[in-house]
């Protein structure tokens, strides 16, 4: 079909406004799947997905409609909506040209919804404002108009108004993308193509499959490609369509929306914002792609150095469908071999210790995770610590620098107070403040990526009972005044449990993870002292008791210094024991301490 017959479009907006449902509405009205097939979430593909009602995996689906008698092919982006993958979330949008901004008629708009739409516009995309949940009886649909025009200089009649529960105005949505965003266009006539790769999966039989918006020419099966990031070569096993089921088709036109099968198992071959070219056309790598960069690191550890080789395989699998997720091989002195493991924020990291216990049945020891630091020391060499173990002892560093954001929060202005009093907490630089036409303020503030990832999400919503969202971008790298933590467990360094915090939180910190240890940790034989010490002073202690054992219930009668002796027995064994036992620490106990919900 000619290019002036397709329409590229994904759909943006915050988590939980309705877009996995708008999206299904789509695929029924337009007879892409059979209603007797049709089931919520139909494009969200993991039971991770179906339970946290949010999009993980980008999926595309190839729709088509017809309008006055003319077929066109509607391509459909899934994206997710979560900041974490923010990247990903770019990557798709220059791989159409326009997009639905869908806003929840009952939340208005979010901080989430402004951030996507700030990528929407860098990449040229065409905007179609869309107002959804209008039958809800909590539905707002004046107010929300009035928010999108105000934000995007559109008139009242611009907006569309849609219910992806019931399917009202979805049919007026579908004609509007046809008239609305431009087709898709291309000069290229030399041989072979070039395509842009905004997602990829990963099986066992078919190696990986690449997720392409072919921007220039045709890719045919059998054509010899490349990849410009790592310059691999391979043969196109097989191309198709997303309908939604991946349906073959033998090739991919300019402008086309498709699947790449590549054949290739190794991991980290495949990356998303890469371009694909044939190597006989004379097309260069298309711009913008970038390296995507951990921003969470932590280490993971098998529960038994027996399940070392079952990790390792369970991880190179996972980097197979998510090179977003890094690794490297790692050790402690008292978990053993592991890895260290590099995240795009901590649902990413959430999201990945979870596939590892359902897709390979791996239960790993999880350390707390921390950000990168950039350390001088006094010898003047520059290090990147990815870990509080990697860091130098307190004598001997000059400065320390860590990474900063930008946090935009909206939310009722009867919050600002608690806001205000949560934001001083983590540490953050309030900016400027604004008023919306709803009533609703915009908080602009600067804070330490360290402190948004302590949890900083979570405290926010709680004092804002549900109704602040949240959205950040990256700055620059600035001082930190912060020290390592390091807690010990019967006079021994537990590395797991160690961690980088804030000076002026030392105290409330220390007490706080002893505490929690000492409410998780299971009694021993003998007593075990639990420690926290910065800088080489013990901060915080608390003793757990032994473990009680009666060892005078077997007697009866005769005298009581019978059982005198007994007891002085026990007590000086319990004594002789400490002085050389080890404390075996199960694996739960490490991932209640990682757990920000164990915290409160």
């Amino acid at each position: 079909m000619s290019e002036n017959y397709i329409r590229n479009f994904s759909i943006i907006a915050h988590i939980d406004h309705g877009k996995s449902t708008l999206a299904d509405r789509m695929l029924e009205v337009t007879g892409t799947v059979e209603k007797r097939k049709m089931r919520d979430q139909m494009l969200d593909s993991m039971d991770l997905e179906r339970e946290r009602g949010i999009t993980i995996k980008m999926q595309p689906a190839r729709m088509i409609y017809s309008q006055n008698g003319q077929k066109y092919i509607l391509n459909l982006i899934d994206t997710p909506g979560h900041i974490d993958f923010a990247y990903e979330v770019s990557r798709a949008l220059t791989a159409v040209e326009g997009v639905i901004l869908l806003v929840d008629s009952t939340q208005g708009v979010q901080a989430q919804t402004l951030a996507t739409l700030t990528m929407a516009r860098k990449t040229g995309c065409v905007i179609i404002p869309v107002v959804s949940k209008i039958d809800s009886p909590m539905a707002r649909v004046s107010e929300t108009v009035s928010e999108l025009v105000d934000l995007l200089g559109v008139e009242e009649d611009d907006v569309f108004h849609v219910s992806g529960k019931t399917g009202e105005g979805v049919e007026e949505l579908l004609g509007a993308l046809i008239d609305i965003i431009p087709a898709p266009s291309s000069t290229y006539t030399g041989p072979g193509g070039r395509a842009l790769i905004f997602d990829f999966s990963y099986s066992e039989h078919r190696g990986v499959t690449m997720f392409v918006r072919v921007t220039d020419g045709t890719l045919k099966v059998k054509d010899i490609v490349q990849l410009a990031a790592h310059t691999t070569r391979f043969t196109i096993a097989d191309v198709g369509w997303f309908m939604p089921e991946q349906v073959a088709s033998g090739e991919l036109n300019s402008g086309e929306i498709g699947y790449v099968v590549s054949g290739v198992k190794e991991p980290g071959v495949a990356v998303v914002g890469d371009t694909l070219t044939s190597v006989e056309s004379t097309l260069e790598a298309l711009p913008g792609y970038q390296t995507p960069r951990p921003v969470v690191w932590a280490s993971v550890y098998p529960e038994s150095q027996e399940d070392f080789v079952q990790l390792k395989l369970a991880l190179s699998r996972l980097q197979l469908t998510d090179a977003a997720f890094s690794y490297e091989e790692d050790g402690s002195s008292i978990l053993g071999k592991g890895f260290r493991c590099g995240f795009l924020g901590m649902l990413h990291l959430e999201i990945i210790t979870e596939r590892l216990k359902r897709e390979f049945d791996v239960a790993p020891i999880l350390t707390t995770p921390t950000i990168e630091y950039e350390i001088t020391t006094k010898n003047g060499s520059v290090e990147s610590i990815l870990s509080p173990s990697q860091f130098p002892e307190h004598g001997l560093i000059t400065s320390i620098k860590e990474q900063w954001v930008k946090v935009m929060i909206i939310a009722p202005p009867d919050y600002l107070s608690p806001i205000t009093q949560v934001l001083y907490e983590y540490e953050a630089l309030v900016q400027s403040s604004d008023l919306f036409s709803d009533g609703r303020m915009s908080v602009v503030a600067e804070m330490p990526l360290r402190e948004l990832m302590r949890g900083f999400f979570d405290r926010l919503k709680s004092v804002s009972s549900g109704f602040a969202s949240l959205s950040y971008e990256f700055l620059e790298m600035r001082q930190a005044d912060v020290v390592k933590l390091d807690v010990l467990v019967a006079e021994e360094v537990v590395p797991a449990f160690s961690r980088i915090v804030s000076r002026r939180r030392v105290e409330e910190e220390s007490k706080a993870v002893v505490k929690k240890l000492y409410e998780k940790l299971p009694k021993q034989l003998f007593v075990v002292k639990i420690q926290a010490r910065v800088d080489g002073r013990i901060v915080s202690s608390r003793t757990l008791s032994a473990k009680r054992k009666d060892v005078t219930g077997y007697l009866y009668g005769g005298d009581v210094t019978r059982k005198k002796k007994l007891l002085e027995k026990q007590k000086k064994g319990k004594e002789r024991r400490a002085g050389h036992a080890k404390v075996n620490i199960p694996p739960d106990v490490f991932m209640k301490m990682v757990r920000s919900d164990e915290n409160k």
